[in-house]
C-alpha cells in the first residue's frame, strides 16, 4: 500500500490521459518547455495557472485544490523540491509524452506528463528516476518453463491481458494466481527497476508451479473507472478479477483444476480471505504483508512513520497529517453514508476513493472473514515492511493459529517487496534493483506442492 498506494490512486484518477491523439506539427522543445513550466507552477504553489493547462477531462478529475494536495503529497514523501533536472520529450504509444527529472530533498523523481493535440495537459504520472532493464532473478531458470499470453475476461467488459508462466513437460501441474496491491498495477507489480510478480511467476514456475500474472483493470480501464468512482470498491479493483484468473485456469490445458492457490500482495493479500470466501473450490489461499487492521488506520500509521524520516515537520507537514487525522476520524464514523463528500476522506482528496469504497472496507472484517473460510491459509511477513508490520502478523496468529492447516513465516531482513535490506526501511529503498527474497519462493513452492 503504502507511497505507492496514495500515489497511485491519484494516477487511477488521471488514467483517461493517455488515450488523446497528438498535434504531428508539435516540436520536442515546445513540449519541453510547456512541462517544466508546468512543474515550476506546481513548485511555485501557484495551482490554479497549472491546472488551467489541463483538458477537460483532466480539470473534471481534479480541482485546483487537489491538484495542491498532490504537490504536498510528493514533498511530504520525497521532500523539498529543489530544481529540474532534465526534461526528456519523446513519444510514446502514439503519444507526446515528457519525463520531467525533480530533485527533491530526499532522491530523484520523474514526473511524466502527456500532451494533447491542442497542447493541453492529459496526463500527469509518478514514477521512480530509473527505468532501467530489469534483469531476471538468480533463481529463474528459463529452459523449466514457458511463457504465454493469456486474456482474462476474454471478450467480456474488462478483459485484462496477461501471461501464464507454465513448467515445461508433462502435466497437470499446480498453479497460482497473483493478485497485486493498491492503484493501477501492471502484471509484474512493477515498481522503480524492480519487478515482484515476475520474480515469483519465473521463480515458482522454475520449481514446477503454473502462475498467472495480469494487469490489473485500474492500469488498462484508467478512463472508464475514472467515471464510476463514486462506486467503486475493492471489489471492482481486485477480487472480480482474481475470481476470474481463477476460473481461466480451471479450463487452461496442463493446470491441476483441482489445486489452484491464489497468492496477494499488500492489499491483496488483505483480501484474501474475501477472495476465498467468494469460491471456496481455491485450494489455498497465501497472504504476502496483508494487513488486518482498518485501513483508514495503516494509511495514517505509514504517513506518520515516513514523517518521522524527516529531520523536522514543516508547518505544512503537521497541517496535512492533521488532516489526514480528520478523514480517518470521518471514515470512522457511524455517520458516513454515500453522500459523504470524498474530499473528507482518505485519498479522497486526490480524486480517487469515495466514501463507497469506505464502507465496504469497514462492512468486512478480514479476521472473521478468515475464521469463516476453511482452506489452507499461509501468511507472510517481512521484518522490515512500515506498511504492512511484523505487528499485523501477530493478529493473524492470535486469530488463526488453532488452526491446523494455517501457516505463518516472518522474514526478520525483509521489505513490503519481500527484499532484502538492512537498517530503517525507507520509500526510497524500493527504488534500488533488487528481487523477491528466494527462500520466500522456496517457501511458497514447498507449500503449494504440500497442499
Amino acid at each position: 500500500m503504502a507511497k505507492r498506494l496514495i500515489v497511485a490512486l491519484v494516477a487511477l484518477a488521471l488514467g483517461a490521459a493517455c488515450c488523446v491523439r497528438l498535434d504531428a506539427g508539435s516540436t520536442s522543445n515546445d513540449r519541453s518547455a510547456a512541462a517544466r513550466q508546468f512543474i515550476q507552477l506546481l513548485a511555485d504553489g501557484r495551482f490554479a495557472e497549472a491546472r488551467a493547462r489541463f483538458d477537460d477531462t483532466m480539470k473534471q478529475a481534479m480541482s485546483d485544490e487537489q491538484l495542491g494536495q498532490l504537490w504536498q503529497l510528493l514533498t511530504f514523501q520525497h521532500g523539498a523540491f529543489k530544481r529540474i533536472a532534465a526534461a526528456q520529450a519523446g513519444r510514446k504509444s502514439g503519444y507526446d509524452v515528457v519525463n520531467v527529472t525533480c530533485e527533491f530533498a530526499r532522491g530523484t523523481q520523474v514526473l511524466r506528463v502527456v500532451f494533447d493535440a491542442d497542447g493541453r495537459i492529459g496526463g500527469l504520472w509518478m514514477g521512480a528516476a530509473t527505468e532501467a532493464k530489469s534483469k531476471p532473478p538468480p533463481y529463474a531458470r528459463r529452459d523449466r518453463f514457458d511463457e504465454q499470453p493469456i486474456a482474462v475476461n476474454k471478450g467480456g467488459k474488462w478483459e485484462l491481458p496477461g501471461t501464464l508462466a507454465i513448467p515445461k513437460g508433462k502435466g497437470p501441474f499446480p498453479a497460482v494466481v497473483l493478485v497485486h496491491g493498491s492503484g493501477p498495477q501492471d502484471r509484474d507489480e512493477t515498481i522503480g527497476p524492480n519487478k515482484p510478480f515476475r520474480d515469483l511467476a519465473w521463480g515458482l514456475a522454475s520449481k514446477g508451479i503454473a502462475v498467472l500474472r495480469y494487469e490489473k483493470r485500474t492500469k488498462v480501464y484508467g478512463a472508464r473507472m475514472a467515471g464510476v468512482m463514486d462506486k467503486f470498491t475493492v471489489k471492482e479493483e481486485t477480487i472480480d478479477d482474481a475470481l476470474a484468473a481463477v476460473e481461466l485456469l480451471r479450463k487452461a490445458d496442463g493446470i491441476d483444476h483441482r489445486r489452484i492457490f491464489v497468492i496477494g500482495h499488500s492489499l491483496g493479500g488483505v483480501l484474501i480471505p474475501r477472495i476465498g470466501k467468494a469460491d471456496p473450490k481455491i485450494a489455498g489461499l497465501i497472504s504476502m504483508a496483508g494487513t488486518p487492521r482498518p485501513f483508514e488506520d495503516v494509511i495514517l500509521e505509514q504517513v506518520t512513520y515516513i514523517a518521522s524520516l524527516k529531520r523536522s515537520l514543516t508547518a505544512n507537514d503537521r497541517k496535512e497529517i492533521e488532516k489526514l487525522k480528520q478523514q480517518v476520524r470521518n471514515a470512522k464514523s457511524p455517520t458516513l453514508s454515500l453522500k459523504t463528500p470524498a474530499s473528507s476522506l482518505p485519498l479522497g482528496g486526490l480524486g480517487g476513493v469515495s466514501s463507497a469504497y469506505w464502507i465496504d472496507i469497514r462492512d468486512h472484517n478480514p479476521i472473521q472473514t478468515a475464521k469463516s473460510i476453511k482452506q489452507p491459509m499461509m501468511f507472510l511477513q517481512g521484518g522490515r515492511d512500515y506498511q504492512a508490520t511484523p505487528a499485523d502478523l501477530d493478529i493473524w496468529k492470535k486469530a488463526l493459529s488453532s488452526r491446523k492447516n494455517v501457516t505463518f513465516k516472518l522474514y526478520p531482513d525483509l521489505n513490503h517487496l519481500f527484499m532484502k535490506g538492512v537498517g530503517k526501511a525507507t520509500p526510497a529503498e524500493y527504488e534500488k534493483p533488487g528481487f523477491v527474497s528466494e527462500v520466500v519462493v522456496n517457501d511458497i513452492a514447498g507449500w503449494v506442492k504440500a497442499h
